[in-house]
C-alpha cells in the first residue's frame, strides 16, 4: 500500500488540466497520466478521429476528460481553449503545452512558410495559452505550466532549423514565465523528451540504421515510449514539485550526458 503522505503529495485530485496535442503519442500519454493521478483534463487537438478515439478510451476507463477540436494557430484559439475548459470543468490549474510540428528541410532552401508554421504552433501558441490561462490560475494562487520541449532545445540536429530554433525559444520562454508568474504562485517548467516512439518518429524508428543509432546514443540503450513521460508530468503538476520552477527536465534515457 502507498503511504498516505506519498499519495497526497503526488495526487492531482481536484485539479483541472489542459493538454494540447492530446489525441495521440506523447500528448495522449501525458493526458492519461494526469487523469490517472486524479485530474480532470481538457484534450485539445486538430485531429478529429484520433481525438475522439482517445477521449472514448479514457471515458471507458472512468477518467473524466473533455475535448476541444481546434487548430491552435487560428485567431482567438487561446480564448476558445479558456472558454472550453471553464465550460467543462469551471477551472484550470495545469497547462501542458505539448502540441508541436516538425517541418524538415535543407537550410538554404528552407521556406518562409515552413518557418512561420513551426513558429505559430511550437512557440506562439504556447505563449498565447500561457498568457490567457494564467489569468484564471492567478485567482487560485497556484498553477503549473509545463512546456514540452525537446533534445533540440539543447542540441542542433541537421535539416530542421525552425524546429531547433523554436524548441530552444520555448525553453527560454519557460524561464521567463517562471520568473514573471512566480509572485502569483504559478510555476513553469519544461519537459524535454528524447527519442520517443511516436508517429513523428515513425520513419527513423522503422529504419534499422537510424533506429540503432538513436538507441545506442542513449545511456539506457533503448528508445523511449510516451508512457515514460508519466512520472515527470505528474511530478511537475503536483505538490511534489511545489518549490520547483524554471527547470528543464529531460526524459531522454541519458542522451544528453553521453559524450562517447
Amino acid at each position: 500500500m502507498i503511504p498516505h503522505y506519498l499519495s497526497s503529495l503526488f495526487s492531482l485530485e481536484g485539479r483541472v488540466a489542459v493538454v494540447t496535442g492530446a489525441a495521440r503519442g506523447n500528448g495522449a500519454a501525458l493526458a492519461e497520466a494526469l487523469l490517472r493521478a486524479g485530474a480532470k483534463v481538457l484534450l485539445v487537438d486538430v485531429l478529429p478521429a484520433e481525438l475522439e478515439s482517445t477521449h472514448q478510451r479514457f471515458r471507458s476507463d472512468g477518467l473524466e476528460s473533455s475535448t476541444l477540436l481546434l487548430d491552435l494557430t487560428e485567431l482567438g484559439a487561446a480564448e476558445r481553449v479558456h472558454q472550453a475548459v471553464m465550460d467543462a470543468f469551471g477551472a484550470c490549474n495545469v497547462l501542458v503545452n505539448n502540441a508541436g510540428i516538425t517541418l524538415g528541410g535543407d537550410l538554404l532552401d528552407y521556406s518562409d512558410d515552413a518557418w512561420e508554421q513551426t513558429y505559430r504552433v511550437n512557440l506562439k501558441a504556447p505563449f498565447a495559452l500561457a498568457r490567457r490561462l494564467t489569468r484564471t490560475m492567478k485567482d487560485t494562487g497556484r498553477g503549473s505550466i509545463i512546456n514540452i520541449t525537446s533534445l533540440n532545445a539543447e542540441l542542433a540536429f541537421p535539416g530542421n532549423p525552425a524546429y531547433v530554433a523554436f524548441k530552444g525559444a520555448l525553453k527560454q520562454l519557460t524561464k521567463s514565465l517562471a520568473l514573471d508568474l512566480g509572485p502569483f504562485g504559478i510555476r513553469a517548467n519544461a519537459i524535454g523528451p528524447g527519442y520517443m516512439r511516436t508517429s513523428m518518429t515513425a520513419k527513423s524508428f522503422a529504419d534499422p540504421v537510424m533506429h540503432a543509432h538513436r538507441r545506442d546514443h542513449t545511456a539506457l540503450g533503448r528508445w523511449g515510449v510516451p508512457e515514460d513521460l508519466a512520472g515527470a508530468v505528474i511530478f511537475l503538476a503536483s505538490d511534489a514539485s511545489s518549490y520547483v520552477t524554471g527547470i528543464d527536465l529531460y526524459v531522454d534515457g541519458g542522451w544528453l550526458i553521453k559524450g562517447l
